[in-house]
């Protein structure tokens, strides 16, 4: 004679069982046949895996990497700062926003000379018009003309391939 298939049914109360620990989301996601992410969606090497403030940085350090080659121990104590937004913004007018992309501070005493470039501004400035690594160069090598005394035609013959 052959087994018949048993049915077994369990009636315990379902809350008096044991609480099982909470799954992590990567334990409650679905995950089809096991073959889940198995890296990054793009290698740390690759431009793409980076932020757009972490290329915008990357672009002012180049900027300043070319300066500092041209000009060495002169420029070599400046410091350059990304911010997002010019401080006081709200108070300003739009006539002076307008060509607002960088300042700059001499040096004093008790600091060295800064360059500030604005990166919201500057984004916004390149967007219509050209790239932004070009606007990027010619927004720092202003400044820095500004801080020597000099023309930017000066501090970099580079100066001026973007029209903004």
């Amino acid at each position: 004679m052959q087994d018949a298939p048993t049915l077994s049914v369990n009636l315990t109360d379902p809350a008096a069982a044991e609480e099982r620990p909470a799954r992590s989301f990567y334990e409650r996601r679905r995950n089809r046949r096991g073959r889940g992410m198995r890296g990054d969606a793009l290698p740390q090497y690759l431009p793409g895996a980076r932020s757009r403030s972490e290329q915008f940085d990357d672009w002012v350090m180049e900027s300043a990497q070319r300066l500092e080659r041209l000009w060495g121990e002169r420029i070599q104590d400046v410091q350059i700062v990304v911010q997002e937004i010019p401080d006081g913004l709200e108070d300003m007018t739009p006539e002076s926003l307008r060509g607002l992309l960088g300042s700059c501070s001499p040096a004093s005493p008790n600091r060295p000379a800064v360059i500030t470039i604005y990166r919201h501004p500057v984004l916004m400035a390149a967007r219509s018009v050209l790239s932004v690594n070009e606007l990027v160069h010619d927004v720092v090598v202003e400044q820095a003309a500004e801080l020597m005394g000099l023309a930017p035609e000066a501090v970099d013959p580079a100066y001026g391939r973007s029209q903004a």
